[in-house]
């Protein structure tokens, strides 16, 4: 037996903000046009009534509707959020898996949270497909509600200089996702494998403001985005596959996903992956442009765009690769079963 994605949900605010609208905020002329080396056109900001909670709840709620479960059914309860707020205030106890159980109904079921930058949710569901596979458990829900737009408020105030290490911050949006896995004879995961290179560590760092209130992210993005990092997941997976006889062709990928976090690097890593695997590259689904980065849910985001707009058949086979501070590289394949959104 192996776990499969069993239900997708997503909740996107639905307030947009543009990328022209935050540039006109900020006290200095930028030198570059955000939009077209980000990919970012516009993000969903959260109303003022939403936080980390209620953006992960309401993802929560969403794959349940979209389950053959309820909550009631749930062994296993797993939260991935890097942002953890309710309200003005920032939970570290009682946990956001704890609280999400209690307002879901989920009573059976054990709960704990997981913190691994925006590879979280990835890093929930690998855990959560070893305790399955295990038998530890039958049945489980992954979910994070990202309220990172703070970050970009931070910048729009903080921002003096041409190069400033908080660029990035200004393509971020907020967003839920959730998934419900289960175990299967059929398709499902066929394999997830995660891996940090501490070394890249100290390169994207999210904080408080070292000049006020408000928290913010500071990145190195001429030393984030380069070859060196982006081998990460092509030497890992090359590993991987070589281990298993089989080659990146030979895995029959219908689809890529990436991490969202910026058009021009996804299109220098193809380069690079079809140089190192000697395969061209699937083709991609992403939600960079309408969306921006959604961190630890952006993946499932993509995902569940994906559905809607009925891009996936079952039976698809699709790769996603996270790209996370820490850093976190890897890779996880999955055939697309019978989901409904």
């Amino acid at each position: 037996m192996r776990s499969t994605i069993e239900a997708v949900g997503a909740y996107l605010p639905s307030r947009e903000v543009t990328t022209a609208d935050l540039l006109g905020q900020l006290s200095v002329e930028t030198p570059l046009d955000l939009e077209k080396v980000s990919g970012v056109r516009a993000r969903r900001v959260r109303g003022v009534d939403e936080d980390s909670f209620t953006l992960a709840l309401a993802a929560a709620r969403s794959a349940l509707a979209n389950s053959r479960y309820t909550a009631a059914d749930l062994d296993v309860i797993i939260s991935c959020s890097i942002t953890r707020t309710r309200g003005a205030d920032f939970c570290l106890e009682p946990s956001f898996a704890l609280m999400l159980r209690t307002t879901l109904g989920a009573t059976r079921a054990i709960h704990f949270d997981v913190s691994n930058a925006c590879a979280g949710m990835m890093t929930g569901v690998l855990l959560l497909d070893r305790m399955i596979r295990s038998g530890a458990v039958r049945r489980g829900l992954v979910v994070s509600g990202e309220c990172i737009t703070p970050i970009s408020d931070t910048a729009v105030r903080e921002i003096s200089q041409k190069y400033d290490p908080q660029f990035a911050s200004l393509t971020v949006g907020d967003a839920g996702a959730a998934v419900v896995l289960d175990g299967t004879d059929g398709p499902g995961l066929d394999y997830v494998e995660l891996n940090t290179s501490a070394a890249f560590a100290k390169l994207c760092l999210g904080m408080p403001s070292d000049q006020g209130p408000g928290v913010a992210l500071y990145t190195d993005n001429r030393a984030m985005h380069n070859e060196s990092r982006y081998l990460l997941w092509t030497s890992r997976q090359q590993e991987f596959l070589t281990g298993r006889g089989s080659r990146f062709a030979d895995e029959g990928y219908d689809y890529l996903i990436h991490h969202q976090f910026s058009g021009p690097a996804v299109e220098l890593i193809d380069k690079i992956a079809e140089r190192e695997f000697d395969a061209p590259m699937p083709p991609k689904l992403a939600v960079l442009d309408r969306y921006g980065n959604t961190a630890s849910t952006s993946h499932f985001v993509v995902l569940h765009d994906a559905l809607s707009r009925g891009l996936l058949a079952p039976g698809s086979r699709v790769l996603l690769v996270p790209a996370a501070s820490g850093v976190v590289a890897g890779f996880l394949s999955v055939t697309i079963g019978d989901l409904r959104v």
